[in-house]
């Protein structure tokens, strides 16, 4: 064989593909990193249809944590009134209960709670359960097309624990179901109120 030729068959055999072999390891390796993705993809998604019901939780905890504080800053409530009813004189009603809109007292998770009002004055549907107003299809607010969200997957429970005999531990627990998934969450939050404010 002449210098030409081995020259040509060394070329051929440097040029020659990928095996079978490497090609379906190659695969593989593809397969796993997609898969992967596609997990990833499934987890981001499931986030943002939990979003806004997150949102709400947080908020609706807020909400009663801050009636309490402002209660007690205002002298509307004595601090043995900051308590359960099962530990009388408390007014903070026991349980888990739907979320309803503050009464009389304009404190939420007492005995007087009453039912809310849709941003036009009507009765929030469930039973005055507390409700959102959205704008409906024309993306405009306060208009006919309004969609009303009752919030009636929520309940709230307020629990009261002394501490000291000037310190309260509140906790507020949220539990919610989300839509189209149909798994329950639970939001806690916990703050100490004490008797000075």
């Amino acid at each position: 064989m002449d210098s030409t030729m081995k020259t040509a068959l060394a070329i051929r055999r440097r040029q020659s593909g990928f095996s079978l072999l490497e090609v379906m390891i190659a695969m593989v390796v593809l397969t796993i990193g997609l898969l992967g993705v596609l997990a990833s993809l499934e987890v981001a998604m499931a986030a943002t249809q939990t979003s806004q019901e997150d949102l709400l939780a947080r908020q609706v905890a807020s909400e009663a944590m801050e009636s309490i504080f402002n209660a007690r800053d205002t002298s509307q409530l004595g601090w043995s009134a900051i308590a359960n009813t099962t530990n009388p004189p408390g007014i903070f009603v026991t349980g888990a209960l739907p979320l309803l809109c503050a009464g009389p007292d304009g404190i939420i998770g007492t005995a007087d709670d009453a039912s809310c009002l849709t941003a036009s004055g009507a009765v929030c549907p469930n039973a005055g359960v507390e409700c959102l107003t959205e704008p409906g299809p024309d993306g405009i607010l306060g208009t006919a097309d309004d969609v009303i969200v009752s919030l009636n997957n929520f309940t709230r429970t307020i629990t009261i624990t002394p501490y000291s005999q000037t310190l309260n531990l509140v906790t507020i627990t949220i539990v919610y179901t989300v839509p189209n998934l149909g798994h329950t969450k639970t939001y806690v939050l916990s703050e100490y109120v004490s008797y000075y404010h």
